[in-house]
């Protein structure tokens, strides 16, 4: 499959191959992209809810009152759930949320995002992503030549310095090294835009499934 490389003045600069493998999936999985989502998610919660058990309550532990005579329920502290002030019962600890999910399953759930964006026509192939000076109205107006205003950018191996400085203000715009690359914000944002060396790390990531 070939694609259209453009620049950031929206020339045209060539065309580059990609593998069917990685790019032309034709039936794209919605529940093998939504348990890669889901287990990423859950990897991100910090599982830090937490409330206080009975034996981490301040209030008194004495008997509230004797155990026969008082036509009551028999009671023997303050600190059970139903009383006000009391602990709560079954409530959540601290823990992690985070579950296991093969690898062989996360790969393909990034090989069928990959896919989405081009079956959908919402991936640009750019030639790079560098800029000589860290200028937000710029680089602004180079997306609005681009049609881009909600976008993921995949630059390569390393951000280039000049661009992120001027996308970080710009909002609905992420940018990423490709080792960032995964399923959740390739599907949260409406654009893909991969450099030409970011295709090519993709491509090479893959090459031993071909």
């Amino acid at each position: 499959m070939k694609l259209d490389v453009i620049k950031l003045d929206a020339s045209k600069a060539g065309s580059v191959d990609v593998s069917d493998l990685v790019f032309g999936i034709e039936e794209i999985r919605s529940d093998i992209l939504s348990r890669v989502v889901n287990w990423q998610l859950a990897k991100r919660r910090a599982g830090t809810h937490k409330v206080q058990t009975r034996n981490e309550n301040s209030r008194t532990g004495k008997k509230m009152y004797k155990q026969k005579g008082s036509g009551g329920a028999r009671h023997g502290s303050r600190r059970a759930p139903q009383f006000v002030g009391g602990s709560r019962a079954f409530g959540p600890v601290v823990r992690s949320h985070a579950f296991d999910l093969p690898k062989k399953v996360r790969a393909l759930g990034l090989r069928h995002a990959l896919s989405s964006k081009i079956k959908s026509g919402s991936l640009i192939v750019l030639d790079q992503a560098v800029v000589e000076t860290p200028k937000t109205q710029s680089l602004l107006a180079s997306f609005e030549k681009l049609g881009l205003k909600n976008a993921l950018f995949i630059t390569g191996t390393e951000v280039d310095a000049n661009f992120a400085l001027a996308s970080r203000n710009i909002p609905n715009i992420d940018v990423l090294p490709t080792a960032g690359l995964n399923v959740y914000d390739i599907l949260r944002r409406h654009t893909l835009v991969l450099t030409k060396s970011a295709v090519e790390a993709i491509e090479a990531r893959f090459a031993g499934e071909a």
